[in-house]
């Protein structure tokens, strides 16, 4: 009695296990490339989703916009890929058999819109904030104070360096125009004078150690260089 017993527990046993081995294996893969329609170059990073399966199932593209939807059970399948900038490709009726992988290219299209139009204008150095000025100005922007190495975001280090322009040295921006005196200097900022535009400033001088002016605030400014004038101007424009 118990030898039948045990002649039946082996073949129970080996006449279930390639049952349970033909299980294991019939799953497969679906796998393929991603390109551009047009260009036939490849997507990486496109997203490939299973959708009409309970459980999320998806992939991305890899650098050779290759992708691989592994271990699927024999059914029918519909496939969703979605990339940025292209319109979503869905694949219906993606047939998965047991009996070898299914091979599944697909390429999009770009997604074209209709933007609003972008209007360029041209701007020119040589062109002031003031109309009436034609000769012995020029402008500069906020930008280029603070890229102007060693200038502390001083306007007025800035102007230094202009051609016919010096400064007595680095603790002070006191600035000296085609060899005017310093006292000679106007600083306007939307039409209004400006005494000294300076922390800590010299009684009787336009100069100082730390400017107060706040680039942050300022728009571009013009530079009057005219020679020997009461008052060389510089004004600045706010935002």
């Amino acid at each position: 009695m118990r030898f039948n017993q045990l002649i039946q527990s082996i073949i129970f046993t080996f006449g279930f296990l390639p049952l349970a081995l033909f299980a294991q294996n019939n799953l497969q893969n679906i796998r393929g490339v991603v390109v551009d329609k047009l260009s036939q170059s490849v997507l990486v990073g496109a997203s490939i989703q299973i959708i009409n399966v309970s459980e999320n199932k998806g992939t991305a593209t890899d650098e050779n916009g290759q992708y691989t939807l592994a271990d699927l059970a024999p059914d029918r399948y519909e496939i969703k890929v979605s990339y940025l900038g292209y319109k979503d490709v869905i694949v219906p009726n993606v047939v998965v058999t047991s009996g070898k992988e299914v091979i599944l290219d697909i390429a999009m299209e770009e997604d074209l819109k209709i933007l609003d139009e972008v209007v360029v204008k041209a701007y020119s150095k040589n062109k002031t904030i003031n109309d009436l000025a034609t000769i012995s100005a020029r402008t500069f922007s906020m930008e280029e104070v603070n890229r102007y190495a060693g200038g502390r975001g001083d306007p007025a280090r800035l102007a230094a360096n202009f051609a016919g322009v010096s400064a007595p040295d680095d603790s002070r921006n006191d600035i000296v125009i085609r060899g005017n005196s310093p006292v000679g200097v106007l600083w306007r900022i939307d039409g209004m004078n400006v005494t000294n535009p300076n922390h800590f400033a010299t009684v009787g001088t336009t100069g100082g150690a730390v400017s107060a002016l706040n680039t942050n605030l300022l728009k571009s400014s013009d530079f009057f260089t005219s020679a020997f004038l009461r008052n060389m101007v510089m004004p600045f424009r706010c935002f």
